[in-house]
């Protein structure tokens, strides 16, 4: 299999500061249970692909994360940014001022990136190969992937390869413009392709659209970790991607075998069809609905004997 060695690039856009509890009704639109989680699942290895992550900031304290980095030297180290502020999103401590979706779930973070110029961070096919080929060696059954690029056939092959082995990919959709082509790996087959909405449900002006979209979730103005300290709101679909990466590992932590026929039918079942009826290429099947999600967790426990 022969193709371009192409880039990847990360898909955010920062946002003003922000204070007060405005910044976490965000979370409220899609009802994410916030304080319920921690009793109720306990979600399989999760994996993310990404920029680097500051391990040391305070959101990330006493957090099962593990971070890889395989690029060498401090010249090509990409930013950190991105990839902290994904990692905050998913994981980051309870008590802190941006508790993750699924605080005290282990992450297996690979940064995958180098820094281009004075400020673009890109990862190139073969690393991102290596990273799916590292998670998928660790057993990580659910990964995150808030990167698009173009189609290649080497990456699709990766991509192919992990979906058979069990393997569940969360994509972002993309942020160029609801009239741009197609971004991988969103758009493969067998990836779960995420868009991004605002607190009043409407589409992110910038997120890709397309039959490829599956689902909808919080990605404007969302409150997560920068990349030094303290916190601030970040948009793009890069944001909206965790919270279907989380949702999925609460869904199949009753079931970890599920398949992905069977997931993507229960992940139909917590969703808020806010678009056209049916799948649409704005809102795919319509808006993630985390209120029952652990009602779900009990749904799929087998019973005692």
């Amino acid at each position: 299999m022969v193709d371009l060695n192409h880039f990847y690039q990360p898909q955010s856009e920062n946002k003003a500061g922000c204070s007060g509890e405005g910044c976490a009704l965000v979370r409220e639109i899609v009802g994410w249970p916030t304080n319920e989680i921690t009793r109720c699942a306990k979600p399989p290895r999760i994996g993310l692909i990404d920029t680097a992550i500051n391990i040391d900031h305070v959101t990330l304290t006493n957090t099962r994360l593990e971070i890889i980095r395989l690029s060498e030297g401090e010249a090509t180290k990409s930013g950190a940014q991105h990839g902290t502020a994904v990692a905050a999103l998913l994981i980051g401590h309870s008590d802190s001022r941006v508790p993750g979706l699924l605080p005290g779930a282990e992450l297996i973070a690979v940064d995958a990136f180098q820094r281009s110029g004075k400020s673009a961070d890109i990862a190139d096919i073969y690393d991102l190969v290596r990273a799916l080929d590292m998670l998928a060696q660790r057993d990580v059954k659910v990964v995150n992937l808030s990167l698009t690029g173009p189609a290649n056939a080497v990456l699709e092959k990766s991509v192919k390869a992990a979906t058979e082995s069990g393997m569940i990919l969360v994509a972002a959709a993309g942020n160029d413009g609801p009239n741009a082509k197609p971004v991988y790996p969103a758009a493969y087959d067998d990836v779960i392709a995420v868009t991004a909405v605002d607190k009043g449900r409407n589409p992110y002006r910038r997120a890709v659209r397309g039959d490829y979209i599956d689902i909808a979730a919080p990605g404007v103005g969302v409150w997560t970790a920068a990349s030094i300290s303290g916190a601030r709101q970040k948009t793009g679909t890069s944001f909206a991607a965790p919270f279907i990466t989380a949702a999925v590992s609460v869904l199949i932590a009753g079931d970890p075998d599920m398949s992905h026929e069977s997931l993507e039918a229960k992940i139909r079942q917590f969703t808020d069809d806010i678009g056209k009826p049916g799948k649409d290429p704005v809102f795919g099947w319509g808006l993630l609905n985390a209120s029952r999600l652990c009602e779900s967790i009990s749904d799929t426990k087998p019973s005692a004997l």
